[in-house]
Parts: structure tokens; C-alpha cells; sequence
């Protein structure tokens, strides 16, 4: 018995030696991190009084302690950076829809100004601005050594002045494209019936977005009315914005589940978002159409419904942002974006440079109609069998056959509808977007499918 206790006693001894010695060796870990930091602090503190005191021009103290903050955020990952007053305000603008600029959004990647997408009806969309650009000069001035905001600071300015943008792209040479600053006016999201399918457009998601969406969809609903086949959901260079607004567009097409979560540094941290009931569509059949413009916030609602089985995702692969940036003010001196978390999709599928890929891909194309050589038919074949129309239809066409034919009225310039253009002028107006084709193809092919298995069953 006495040896039992001993064993016991020498036991809960060692473990106190162990337990005591890792607390040991923390706080000698603690102390010496510790004492690096400050090492590390001495050696900012030494640069900095040398740059103050010996470099060729004297710098403020502000734009030196600024530009080091800039540094140790912009080295972090391309999203987080640092905000002065003036910027940060004009940040919270943004987010409210109406702003000053090009209307581009954009990233840093190699040194250079990467477009993420253009804003639709903006003076980047205009100029041709397309996703993947990446624009080296402005004004003839490389932007390599610039941060982020540095560069979207100098590219924006006064309403109508112009800048000169060099830009590059896959596939061919750089070359310059002018553009005129103007006031950026962001519609969130618009509408169009396209016959009996509702096509809805989100350019980004900001504090309009929600209210912009049920209007949109009430819209739809009155002008379609009940013979309504599905909705196409473009988000097509929409690079992102506010994470409650792209909750609420996934939300108002499912009825439960969860549309995103995100996890941070400390477990205790992570947030589940979930639907609530209710579907803005009732159910009719979604597409989702997405491309490499197609970022963050986009991503999260794409997600969702994919995951969902909701929606078929269409065109091509997504950006790949999945990182959740939390803005810091910080009194009296504007504020920091910091990147904070990561998103994940309800299936547990990370985001982040990875992007999200089509249920079905189509790239954007042209298309052109051949016209192949002229075929016979049954009714070109002599004496060929009539199919059995009635007497009436038959008398009928030989009384227009005997009809003499009256000559056609030109058509004035004036009249409405293109009345006066012919049908090549019509073909060459017509916008192609070979994408939203394909997607109307597919829901109203879906249509049919769900029309032909409801007549079978009753």
C-alpha cells in the first residue's frame, strides 16, 4: 500500500515538474518575443530619426509614419491596407453608390493596378476596360512603387479631366486608352423581361442593393406576369461590396440553409449566416451567370446557390476572393482594412484563390449564322401528297394566289420601331451576348421539360 502511494506521489510529482517547466519555458518564450519586438521597435526608431534627419529632402513626420503603416498592412496580402481622412471618406461614399472616378475596381498584383472588373455604363466601361487588365502608366508614369490607394488616388480627380492609361493584356501588345473622369452613379441592380424569362443585373453590392432587388423583382412580376419561366441572375463583373447585402440576394432565393460562413484567427470567432424563409423567385428556375469579374461578394451568393442546388451557374470561373476585410477607423486619422477572415461556402468550400467554377461553361463568344446550300424537301418532290388540309384552306390560297399583288409602301425614316431599316442594319444593331443566350436557352428549355411532365402525369 505504501508503495502505491509513493509510485502515485512520484507520479503527480513528475507531472507538476512538467507542467511547471513548459510554464517555464513559456514565459522565457514570452519574454524573449518580447524583447525581439522591442529590438525590432529600437530599429524602426533608428531608421526613422536617420530618414528624418539625412534624407535629401525633409520629409513630414506624418507622411513618413503613414507610408510605414501603408507598408505594413500592403505587405500583408493586396487587401488590406491603410485609409487617410480623406480616402476613407470618400470609401464610405462609394459604398452608398455614388462616387467620382473611372468606375473600375481593382487590386494590386506585381507591382501593377490589376482590374477586377469595370462598372457598367462608367468611363472605364466605356473606354473597353475588361477583367485581368492591368494598368502600368498613368499618364505616361509607371505605377510600379505605388500602393494601391497611392495609385486610386492619383487616378482619380477632377469631373472631366482626362488620364492616360496604359494598359495590359493577355494576348497583345500595351497600349494607351484616355479616359474622362466623371461622376460615377451606381444603379445596383436592373431589370429586363427577356419573352417570358426575367433577367436581373447586380454591377455590386452596396446599401441600395437590398431595395433595389425587390423592386426590380416586383417589376419583372407585373410586366411578365404569372406566365413567368425563370430568372437569370447576371453577376458578371461585380466585384464584391457589402457582405449583408450579398447574404440578403442569396436569402431571397432560398428558403432555409446556410449561404456563408466565416472563419477567423480564433475559433470562437467564426459566423454562420442562414436563410430565412421565403423565396423572391417562388421557386421558378434560377441561372447565375459568372466570369473572372465576378468577385468576393458575387462569389458568396453564386456559392450558396450552387451548394443549394438553387441556381446552375453558368459562363466561367470566378476571381477568387474569399477574404472578409474589416474596416478599423481609427479617430483623427482615417482608418485600416484589415483582412480578418476567410469565407466558405455552405459545403465547407473555401473561396479564397481558388474562385468558383461553372455547373456548366461558356465562354463568351460571336456567333455567325452560315447559310448552307439549299435542300429539297417532300414538297418540292413532283406530285408529292398534300398533308390533308380542308377544302376551305385550299380555296383560300388560290384566291391569294389570283390576288393581284400590291406594291409596298416605303417605309419614312420617321416611323417608329426602325421601321425604315432593313434587316442587316437590325442584325448589326443587335447587341450579342452569347452567354445570356445560352442561359435563356437553358431555362426555357427547362420550361419545356416541366410543362411536357406535368401533361404526362394528370
Amino acid at each position: 500500500m505504501k508503495f502505491r502511494n509513493l509510485t502515485a506521489a512520484l507520479m503527480m510529482g513528475a507531472v507538476f515538474v512538467a507542467f511547471t517547466s513548459a510554464s517555464v519555458l513559456a514565459v522565457e518564450a514570452k519574454k524573449k518575443n518580447d524583447a525581439d519586438t522591442y529590438q525590432l521597435l529600437n530599429l524602426f526608431g533608428d531608421v526613422f530619426e536617420r530618414v528624418r534627419s539625412e534624407y535629401v529632402e525633409a520629409p513630414t513626420d506624418k507622411e513618413m509614419i503613414e507610408a510605414a503603416i501603408s507598408g505594413m498592412l500592403t505587405s500583408l496580402d493586396p487587401h488590406s491596407s491603410y485609409m487617410n481622412a480623406k480616402i476613407f471618406k470618400e470609401m464610405q461614399v462609394n459604398t452608398r453608390g455614388e462616387f467620382g472616378g473611372l468606375g473600375i475596381r481593382v487590386t494590386m498584383e506585381g507591382g501593377y493596378v490589376k482590374v477586377i472588373s469595370p462598372i457598367d455604363d462608367t468611363p472605364a466601361f466605356r473606354a473597353g476596360l475588361k477583367p485581368n487588365d492591368l494598368v502600368t502608366h498613368l499618364n505616361g508614369k509607371t505605377i510600379q512603387g505605388l500602393t494601391l490607394n497611392q495609385a486610386v488616388e492619383k487616378m482619380r480627380g477632377k469631373v472631366g479631366s482626362d488620364i492616360g492609361l496604359t494598359i495590359l493584356r493577355e494576348g497583345k501588345k500595351p497600349f494607351d486608352v484616355t479616359i474622362t473622369r466623371a461622376i460615377v452613379k451606381i444603379t445596383s441592380v436592373r431589370s429586363k423581361a427577356e419573352g417570358k424569362i426575367g433577367y436581373l443585373r447586380i454591377t455590386s453590392f452596396n446599401e441600395q442593393t437590398t431595395k433595389g432587388l425587390k423592386k426590380e423583382m416586383a417589376k419583372l412580376r407585373k410586366t411578365i406576369g404569372k406566365d413567368m419561366l425563370g430568372v437569370v441572375l447576371d453577376l458578371r463583373n461585380n466585384p464584391g461590396g457589402l457582405l449583408d447585402q450579398a447574404v440578403y440576394v442569396a436569402d431571397a432565393f432560398l428558403d432555409k440553409g446556410e449561404i456563408v460562413s466565416t472563419r477567423s484567427r480564433r475559433p470562437e470567432d467564426t459566423q454562420r449566416f442562414n436563410a430565412k424563409s421565403g423565396d423572391l423567385a417562388k421557386g421558378l428556375p434560377l441561372v447565375v451567370l459568372i466570369n473572372a469579374g465576378s468577385a468576393s461578394a458575387s462569389e458568396i451568393v453564386a456559392g450558396a446557390l450552387q451548394d443549394h442546388r438553387r441556381a446552375v451557374l453558368m459562363g466561367v470561373k470566378s476571381f477568387g476572393k474569399g477574404s472578409v476585410q474589416t474596416i478599423m477607423p481609427l479617430p483623427g486619422h482615417g482608418a485600416m482594412r484589415l483582412t480578418t477572415a476567410r469565407y466558405f461556402t455552405p459545403s465547407g468550400r473555401s473561396i479564397q484563390a481558388k474562385g468558383i467554377d461553372p455547373d456548366i461553361e461558356v465562354r463568351q463568344a460571336s456567333v455567325e449564322i452560315l447559310d448552307g446550300p439549299k435542300r429539297r424537301h417532300e414538297a418540292d418532290l413532283r406530285n408529292a401528297l398534300d398533308n390533308g388540309d380542308d377544302d376551305k384552306t385550299k380555296e383560300k390560297d388560290k384566291k391569294k394566289d389570283k390576288a393581284p399583288k400590291a406594291k409596298k409602301p416605303e417605309a419614312k425614316k420617321e416611323d417608329s420601331g426602325g421601321a425604315g431599316k432593313d434587316k442587316k442594319d437590325d442584325k448589326a444593331e443587335a447587341p450579342q451576348d452569347y452567354q445570356l443566350a445560352r442561359a435563356l436557352d437553358l431555362l426555357r428549355g427547362l420550361a419545356l421539360f416541366s410543362d411536357k411532365a406535368v401533361t404526362t402525369t394528370n
